[in-house]
């Protein structure tokens, strides 16, 4: 996966828009009626008051604690960036609780407390502990760190975690678990040499320790050298725990015969003439960020026996944190823990090292463009492995209990794990594959209408997101000038330009075009115009001709005159088998809604094409299609003329001998709601409908649009689906993020 460009620009606006900062509060109860609001508040709030206040423990079931986590920090230790202050780190805390959300469905609020004082920060953390089931330390610099994570532990009965230390510390002991395995070493026979004696280089080492690392084959190194036993210069007392016995006094010295390097220092301290005085099968955790220690490259060129990891999401073996925090805390907080314990934490790390030596499911290889297997280039998941979800916690909570840390030890295992998988959110899983699908096919993707500001941002997003080349139809001088209003004139050098003027093919897409429409009433003067002066003809004959490999317009004309512009050169119509498909992703679920964008009033044979164009679209996003075909109606009742061709079309598919389940007419509720269905037992589907057809555009319109408006959800679309070519049409409102997910669809050749 390669690394991501981005402008300053860009990086404001994705912290502005829609709405400043990256997470809101939503009532999870009704708050709508009187009876509502005296639940919610008073006089009903007193009746879960009075039962917390007697037991204390009722908390958990009364109230959002057991699911909640403070991410806090004072801003001392900024990610790279170093002291920012306590505001100045927000939006990485606010981005620290999103994950939470994303990963293990952990609610989370971003604290920042300003302070440096060790005392004053303990005080408040503390102060808070009511609210929360657990706290999340985050970016406080060392030693301050270990001070204030120890005391709060000692005070608090609820975990209290560093994740600049232990986060590291667990995906680091679960890749050397699986490194040592390949290597046919054991932890306790290593020599280890560890180069960065701050808080993550610190919890490295002391979890290895716990894991049977032996203290006098552990070497520590810092700025000055080696720790080693009698030395003054530089030390306190979290690196002199870790002083040994030793004649070595430079890294270079230490890593002499070394089985394992760990850094968490700085680029370049570690040279190839270093691992090459390494043992056999070195281990090689270069984890500084943004740039290792040593590059694999640098290090495999000298020692092709090493095995290497990283910090980097472009090299394999990526020492993560997403992989550890959510899951542990989820675990933790499903037991209503007291603490996360060592025992934990090993918990964590040995599961994880389990699950990269299992099989990796299909659409993990296709999200990330490449097969994956047990071996020295994947020795650690991935961090998008929808397994991670319902293993890591188990194993978390098991240790939990087995320790004693676990207030409410949970009794039914199974079940545990049953629910772990329901609070996956299949929607971002879909979209991460459908995105590194796109990288992966380097699509060079035409931007039709390069005089629209949001186009150029999206087209510039395309090119640096890494998805491939974007080809813009535009005028060089336009196009420069709306980039700079923008801010982001510097792109203006990446993107290739393409109009009639300065193309060598015009007089070839005439011809092609003339050929096409010459019996349609269209002369060569007709020809021209369309051709050399509309910009959605132009692109739709670039695409064409092979001169782009997908193709993205729509958001400067009504998407039927778009269409109608398409057919000039695409067979793009009902006629023809087109349909539209409307992705809606919505609370962890993705619907979609067809025909949303050709078909005006189909009748049977028409929602039957319908239903074959939207179960490829569903394919081609991972989903498993369950088609239902809905009306007012649900299997003949109420009668109505209106609804028998809805009636009808899976009669259709039985003799097309469809290859997807598919039942119909039903009513939406029937098709969505698994109880409502009940009622049905005659009915085929196995699970919810993930594909509504409708009877017209316009109530697919109507459905879509009242679903974004009132439900929230997330529109993908319309896809369109039945071409020979990737074409996709954008709405006139849509945001540079929309196009630009539309491009990667067109990439994807989803449709």
């Amino acid at each position: 996966m390669a690394r991501q460009k981005f402008t300053r620009e860009e990086a404001l606006a994705f912290h502005l828009e829609p709405e400043p900062g990256k997470w809101e509060v939503q009532a999870t109860v009704p708050m709508t009626t009187q009876r509502d609001l005296s639940l919610a508040y008073s006089p009903g709030v007193a009746v879960p008051c009075e039962e917390i206040a007697k037991d204390p423990e009722r908390a958990y079931d009364y109230t959002n604690k057991g699911n909640l986590v403070a991410v806090i920090s004072n801003g001392t230790a900024v990610l790279g960036l170093g002291n920012l202050g306590a505001l100045g780190s927000k939006p990485v805390m606010e981005g620290k609780s999103v994950l939470f959300k994303r990963f293990a469905d952990v609610n989370s609020i971003d604290i920042e407390l300003d302070t440096e004082d060790p005392d004053a920060f303990c005080n408040a953390v503390r102060l808070m502990g009511p609210t929360f089931g657990g706290i999340n330390l985050e970016d406080i610099k060392a030693p301050e760190c270990f001070i204030i994570e120890q005391r709060l532990k000692e005070e608090m009965d609820i975990p209290v975690f560093h994740d600049d230390q232990h986060g590291t510390a667990v995906i680091c002991a679960a890749g050397l678990i699986n490194a040592l395995h390949l290597s046919g070493k054991k932890i306790e026979d290593v020599k280890i040499v560890l180069n960065g004696a701050g808080a993550a280089g610190i919890a490295c080492i002391e979890l290895l320790k716990s894991m049977g690392a032996r203290h006098e084959n552990c070497i520590v190194c810092d700025t000055k050298g080696v720790i080693w036993q009698g030395r003054t210069e530089g030390m306190n007392q979290w690196k002199s725990a870790h002083a040994v016995a030793t004649e070595a006094r430079t890294l270079e010295e230490a890593m002499a015969g070394a089985d394992v390097f760990l850094g968490v220092s700085v680029k370049g301290a570690v040279t190839p003439e270093m691992v090459q005085s390494m043992a056999d099968k070195p281990v090689i955790f270069a984890m500084a960020n943004p740039d290792p220690e040593i590059t694999p490259e640098e290090a495999q060129d000298v020692r092709p026996d090493a095995i290497v990891a990283t910090g980097r999401s472009d090299y394999p073996n990526q020492v993560n944190n997403v992989l550890g925090f959510p899951y542990l805390f989820r675990g933790a907080l499903d037991i209503h823990a007291r603490a996360i314990n060592d025992e934990m934490k090993i918990a964590c790390a040995e599961a994880l090292a389990a699950l990269a030596r299992e099989d990796v499911p299909d659409e993990v290889g296709v999200a990330y463009g490449r097969s994956l297997s047990f071996g020295r280039d994947y020795i650690i998941p991935t961090p998008f492995d929808p397994r991670l979800i319902y293993t890591i916690p188990p194993a978390v909570a098991k240790a939990g209990m087995r320790t004693g840390a676990a207030r409410r030890p949970i009794v039914d295992m199974e079940g545990y794990v049953q629910r772990l998988k329901s609070r996956l959110d299949p929607t971002a899983s879909i979209l991460q594959g459908i995105t590194s699908r796109a990288r992966a096919a380097q699509a060079r993707m035409i931007f039709a209408e390069g005089d629209d500001p949001r186009v150029l941002r999206a087209a510039v997003m395309y090119q640096r997101g890494g998805f491939g080349q974007a080809l813009v139809v535009g005028r060089e001088a336009d196009v420069k000038d709306k980039l700079e209003a923008a801010g982001m004139g510097d792109a203006v050098r990446e993107l290739e330009v393409v109009n009639a003027a300065n193309t060598r093919h015009l007089e070839t897409y005439k011809e092609f075009l003339y050929r096409r429409l010459q019996r349609r009433g269209q002369d060569r003067q007709d020809i021209h115009r369309l051709a050399a002066r509309d910009r959605h003809v132009f692109a739709a004959l670039m695409l064409a001709h092979g001169h782009g490999d997908g193709l993205v317009t729509g958001a400067t004309r009504k998407s039927a005159h778009v269409l109608r512009l398409l057919n000039h050169v695409f067979d793009a119509d009902a006629a023809h088998g087109a349909a539209g498909v409307t992705a809606l992703l919505a609370h962890g679920r993705i619907v979609l809604i067809s025909d949303t964008l050709v078909h005006e009033w189909p009748d049977e044979n028409d929602l039957a094409t319908i239903a074959e164009r939207a179960a490829a679209v569903a394919r081609h996003l991972g989903l498993e299609p369950r088609v239902a075909f809905v009306s007012f109606s649900t299997f003949g009742y109420p009668v109505s003329e209106r609804a028998q061709k809805m009636h009808l079309a899976p009669e259709v598919l039985d003799a097309r001998g469809a290859d997807f389940e598919y039942e119909g007419e039903m009513t939406v509720d029937v098709a969505l709601n698994p109880r409502a269905r009940e009622a049905y037992p005659f009915q085929r589907l196995t699970g919810s409908a993930n594909i509504l057809v409708v009877p017209a555009r316009h109530s697919a319109s109507i459905s879509v649009k009242l679903m974004q408006e009132m439900g929230g959800a997330t529109v993908i679309g319309p896809i369109l689906a039945g071409l020979d070519h990737s074409i996709q049409i954008c709405s006139t409102n849509a945001t540079a993020s929309d196009i630009l997910n539309m491009a990667v669809l067109a990439a994807c050749k989803v449709g």
